[in-house]
């Protein structure tokens, strides 16, 4: 079994630069961490591996500071891992997103499974998964909780909805878009850290896309235009109360009184 797993990098804080006239995160030269939710995913499929054997592809698209958590995929016992880093990609909105990443898969060759963290922390639209899938004509399944049974031919899975649980089985080849606390991620081990330290990592660029056109990625190929970003001030003003609980209650009180919430 072939089992792709999308990662990303994010910054690992909320204080990151704006690019004012692009309106997108500058990402270059910022702490950065893999996205958690893609934890889950990566977890997922070394949990399957060890059910069914085969091997797992990480793939992400970023600067080359990206390189950083296909090594941490490394660590955690993923076998390969694919960059796709272009200037081209850049300020890629979902959509762009996807198209890149479907394109990637598909110069991959025959795979069996993609597996998709539900959202990422930097952008929170959890439509990049689904969007792959449809790029690839496959089926696919959201918010993914648990594993019920797995198959030569397909996966039995979990989804929880915010007012059912819904089981599907679903042939492959299929993308799972996963939900934290399906399996909890294991740490990157040091030992794999220094056995794959020297691991070849794939680069590729639009230039190696089978879909060449600048057009259809980066900006160009984002319909989604932000039209202003900002950080959220921060405020410091606070006050310090002191004294009984009934003094302190009644004082709140009047507070929100006065603010006009009650």
């Amino acid at each position: 079994m072939h089992i792709v797993v999308c990662i990303k990098q994010v910054p690992a804080s909320n204080k990151v630069d704006v690019d004012p006239v692009t309106g997108v995160l500058k990402r270059s030269g910022t702490e950065s961490k893999m996205n958690p939710y893609d934890l889950y995913a990566l977890e997922t499929a070394l949990r399957i591996r060890e059910q069914a054997g085969g091997e797992i592809t990480a793939v992400t698209m970023g600067p080359d500071q990206a390189r950083t958590v296909l090594r941490e995929a490394f660590a955690m016992g993923a076998d390969h891992g694919v960059l796709l880093s272009d200037r081209r990609f850049a300020g890629a909105d979902v959509l762009a997103t996807s198209r890149a990443l479907s394109q990637a898969i598909r110069r991959l060759g025959g795979f069996d499974l993609i597996l998709t963290g539900k959202q990422t922390t930097d952008g929170d639209t959890a439509q990049v998964g689904p969007e792959i899938s449809e790029w690839l004509n496959i089926p696919c399944a959201a918010n993914v909780r648990g594993i019920e049974q797995l198959r030569e031919g397909d996966i039995t899975v979990r989804m929880e909805l915010p007012d059912a649980v819904e089981i599907s089985r679903i042939a492959f080849p299929c993308l799972l878009s996963v939900d934290k606390d399906i399996f909890m991620p294991r740490l990157p081990s040091y030992l794999r850290k220094k056995a794959s330290a020297d691991r070849e990592i794939t680069v590729w660029s639009l230039d190696d896309m089978s879909d060449t056109d600048p057009e259809h990625y980066g900006l160009s190929g984002s319909p989604t235009q932000v039209q202003r970003i900002f950080p959220p001030e921060p405020h410091g003003d606070r006050e310090l109360w002191t004294g009984d609980a009934p003094a302190l209650t009644q004082r709140l009180f009047d507070r929100l009184s006065d603010m006009k919430f009650i």
